[in-house]
């Protein structure tokens, strides 16, 4: 039954004394994503939003270099796990033969069955220049969140991507057990949507590791803001890609790690607007 949470019997003991109930669990399951009918990887994950995560695992991937290069997309739902159909051109196919992986990624992997070192830390596409940001609205958006995280509200055991516009508000959020395909969620949405990403923020509850960096560029959002530290290469990405990387980030502030230059106090976006 793939549904994305479950109410499993549990004991509790607490203050010494045992208790029985329920509580509701995020559900985690095999993810197959198939390219003409061949399987390329095999994720676990939650089983929802899953055609946006086929999208943007294909666009992080490299696979395809828009969303309309996918001609078909279906999600088959077996007993022990769901399948992700796509059909591509006959020479994207081609393409991604040599790298078919065949390979069970864990929860959340980013880079399980990649070959070579090379493939692993690939620059990451240089995002534009974009627009400048508050520090008020960049934890104006992070605190809007938790809210929209319906997954999250049950069970406290999710992760989220979201995608905050200039416009100020959260225009697109996925959820996820893996950290790696809330964000792949989040990318396939955007692009299916047609959202212009040049402009926003990408916004993640979990750590920044080198391959979210990756991700984001690939969305071409220019800031990413995360509630926990960045890795040392993950840093180094981002410096190269040109993007501002802000971590750490809580309600009474955050740490900008490169590209501060797009974070501008609101007396100096008040100034150089009455100029």
């Amino acid at each position: 039954m793939h549904v994305p949470v479950q109410a499993i019997d549990r004991e509790t003991w607490r203050d010494g004394l045992a208790s029985k109930g329920t509580r509701l669990i995020p559900e985690e399951t095999p993810l197959a994503l198939t390219y003409n009918g061949g399987t390329y990887a095999v994720m676990m994950g939650t089983p929802q939003n899953l055609e946006d995560f086929a999208v943007g695992f294909s666009l992080s991937e490299g696979i395809v270099k828009s969303a309309d290069d996918i001609r078909s997309l279906e999600v088959v739902r077996l007993d022990d796990g769901i399948e992700l159909r796509m059909w591509l051109a006959a020479e994207d196919a081609a393409r991604i033969g040599e790298r078919r992986r065949h390979v069970a990624g864990p929860t959340g992997c980013g880079i399980c069955g990649i070959e070579s070192i090379a493939e692993a830390v690939r620059p990451a596409a240089v995002v534009p220049h974009g627009q400048t940001f508050t520090p008020e609205q960049i934890m104006a958006a992070m605190q809007a969140i938790a809210p929209l995280q319906s997954i999250n509200l049950q069970t406290r055991a999710v992760h989220a991507a979201a995608f905050w516009s200039p416009a100020g508000h959260i225009v697109g959020l996925r959820e996820d057990v893996g950290r790696h395909n809330a964000l792949d969620k989040l990318a396939g949405a955007l692009a299916r949507g047609r959202t212009d990403t040049r402009g926003g923020m990408v916004l993640l509850t979990s750590r920044v590791s080198v391959e979210m960096v990756q991700k984001a560029a690939a969305i071409g959002a220019p800031v990413m803001v995360a509630v926990s530290a960045p890795t040392a290469l993950a840093v180094r990405t981002a410096e190269a890609a040109g993007i501002t990387l802000i971590a750490i980030a809580r309600q009474d502030g955050f740490e900008i790690f490169t590209h501060g230059g797009r974070i501008v106090a609101r007396h100096a976006t008040e100034v150089a607007d009455v100029a």
